[in-house]
């Protein structure tokens, strides 16, 4: 919650609305051996956002795991992608759904699983997966 009393009181930072992330960033290329089960395995410990709160940046790991269908996901598009929620204010739940929606609709995987590990913050960690198969 925003602090209501004493020296920080009612400082916040401005962020983006979920409008400034770019799905449309992403990209794929054909898996030319579709049928033949493999695991993509895609991390980046630079994922970054920001509290809805209070504007300040959250960090941590975002692990991707996928077995695909027909399309492999290209990663510098991925990577683009990523940056585009460096500003927007959005809780670390709200940010696995929307990245695993975009790449479940994206890919159609035959599996896919997302973990993101958020940096310790006020002595708490956070790490939040989703998968389907």
């Amino acid at each position: 919650m925003p602090e209501t009393s004493g020296r920080y009181a009612g400082i916040r930072f401005d962020c983006e609305k979920y409008h400034a992330i770019k799905k449309d960033l992403l990209d794929t290329f054909a898996y030319e051996h579709s049928g033949k089960n493999i695991t993509v395995t895609v991390s980046s410990d630079e994922f970054s956002a920001v509290c809805p709160w209070s504007g300040l940046p959250d960090y941590g790991k975002i692990t991707v795991e996928y077995i695909p269908g027909q399309l492999i996901l290209e990663l510098k598009s991925f990577k683009y992608y990523l940056c585009t929620f460096r500003q927007v204010g959005i809780f670390q739940e709200h940010a696995i759904n929307i990245i695993f929606d975009d790449l479940q609709n994206l890919l159609k995987p035959v599996f896919l699983k997302i973990v993101l590990s958020y940096n310790t913050r006020g002595g708490i960690d956070t790490v939040v997966t989703r998968q389907a198969p």
